[in-house]
């Protein structure tokens, strides 16, 4: 049977891989994001951790919550708060949280830090074609009403990024939204199974877990469905070549 027929297997698969390429980027790039941070006197915390969504739309304190779904509540909201008094992040009377121009520029200069990095780090790869499949995976991925690929996606894409061969913050960022459609199959599985998000963190291997991620791999495969078997090959070895 070839590689990746299944794509509930695939989504097992290609799970890890995705995390992989995107924290290569991420890693890459940390002492470029650090020098910014110090010149700018900006904290990056949620500036660089939803760079791809709040220039595009405003959230509240629990759309935070279902995105940082395994976080903690008290460390989200120091860092909230450090936004707030930084003024690159303004909340409206009703709770709504929005990026300042000072928080915008901000996110701008970090995506122009993720273009040089992901072209150096990622060069003499097919970036485009990679983009381009994970670009149809996102399509087709099921935005699930108070899931956290709703709050995410699409993501943000400076204008004229393709055109300034920017393919590899394109790849980047599309990677980095597409690991939420899993968070919500898995926070699915886990839900029907009775668990909570503590409970499924405090879950040790065993019977119900691995239910679980076989639930997760179904649930997941749905978008993955719109690629071929070949294509499905071709993502999976080119994102593995990138990590």
């Amino acid at each position: 049977m070839p590689k990746f027929q299944d794509p509930s297997e695939f989504a097992a698969a290609i799970a890890p891989v995705i995390g992989a390429a995107h924290v290569t980027v991420h890693a890459s790039a940390a002492r470029a994001v650090a020098a910014l941070a110090e010149t700018s006197g900006v904290t990056p915390g949620l500036l660089s951790d939803l760079r791809f969504t709040l220039p595009l739309r405003p959230l509240t304190r629990d759309h935070l919550a279902v995105i940082d779904r395994y976080g903690d509540a008290a460390a989200r909201e120091r860092d909230l708060q450090e936004h707030l008094l930084q003024r690159t992040l303004a909340e409206d009377g009703d709770g709504t949280l929005r990026p300042t121009d000072k928080g915008l520029e901000f996110v701008h200069r970090l995506y122009e830090v993720h273009a040089a990095t992901a072209a150096r780090v990622w060069a003499a790869h097919d970036l485009p074609g990679l983009a381009a499949l994970v670009a149809r995976v996102l399509d087709a991925a099921e935005r699930v009403p108070g899931g956290a690929l709703e709050l995410v996606a699409p993501p943000y894409e400076p204008e004229g990024a393709e055109r300034r061969g920017q393919a590899g913050l394109l790849l980047f960022n599309r990677l980095a939204v597409l690991r939420y459609h899993r968070a919500d199959a898995h926070a699915a599985a886990w839900q029907a199974a009775g668990l909570t998000a503590a409970g499924i963190v405090g879950l040790p291997d065993g019977p119900l877990r691995a239910a679980i991620e076989a639930e997760t791999n179904l649930r997941a495969a749905a978008p993955y469905r719109t690629l071929t078997v070949r294509e499905r090959e071709t993502l999976y070895d080119g994102l593995l070549k990138l990590v």
